[in-house]
């Protein structure tokens, strides 16, 4: 079985209700996808926690190196890494009481859909968060 995503209304009622975003591949370099879209999702009302171990602050938010390490409750995972390294990001993922994964526009990995399908996740894959809130909520 190949993945899917969850319906529009689902979509819409995850953002509505989230208020913490952990963003796996966050980085200070203002240039990169992974940043402009946190910069755009903070300025929305999100809490962004950037996880990247390269990096000790982002968005004058503190870093942590891992999903695992990160003390305070998260409503969304979204992660800006390269499909590769989603199985692995899936299983730190699946360390956190947090049950939605969301992975950028252009990443997919069947493998982490179907691990975190089976540990009660909502997975969202090959989409765009800032895009999706710009469509969905009002």
């Amino acid at each position: 079985m190949s993945w899917e995503n969850p319906s529009k209304e689902s979509l819409k009622k995850i953002l509505e209700d989230a208020k913490t975003i952990a963003v796996v591949g966050l980085s200070n370099n203002e240039e990169k996808t992974a940043y402009q879209i946190s910069k755009i999702m903070q300025a929305q009302g999100y809490r962004i926690i950037p996880v990247n171990p390269t990096v000790d602050e982002v968005l004058g938010e503190k870093a942590y190196p891992t999903l695992e390490a990160v003390p305070d409750e998260i409503d969304i995972i979204n992660v800006f890494r390269r499909p590769e390294y989603l199985p692995e990001v899936a299983a730190d993922a699946a360390k956190t009481n947090c049950r939605v994964f969301w992975a950028q526009q252009g990443i997919v990995n069947e493998e982490a859909y179907h691990y975190l399908k089976e540990r009660d996740f909502t997975v969202i894959m090959d989409l765009c968060i800032k895009v999706v809130h710009a469509v969905l909520v009002k």
